[in-house]
């Protein structure tokens, strides 16, 4: 499990050296969470249908949880006022 947990923290520090911190409202991170679903599922039916071996994958479910572990830390540094899809910086002093 070391392994895996490693692997997503590492995907994590990848992807804010890419794109900076992101303070996306909730429903963007589910459309960026479901377009990594999405080259998952590619990555497999790749695999079952005999155009690769397993192939990506992996790799896949690691962005996948990565991107989950995003939107929480997101979620956790801004407060989403209920019905207005926008988020206020909480204070940090």
């Amino acid at each position: 499990m070391r392994y895996i947990l490693d692997s997503i923290k590492l995907e994590r520090k990848d992807q804010d050296a890419k794109w900076g911190e992101q303070n996306h409202p909730p429903y963007i991170w589910l459309t960026i969470l479901g377009e990594e679903v999405g080259e998952a599922n590619v990555a497999l039916l790749k695999a079952d249908f005999g155009k690769e071996v397993i192939g990506n994958y992996r790799e896949e479910l690691v962005q996948i949880a990565a991107v989950a572990v995003a939107a929480i830390e997101s979620l956790d540094r801004n407060e989403f006022i209920p019905g207005t899809w926008k988020g206020v910086k909480k204070d940090e002093s």
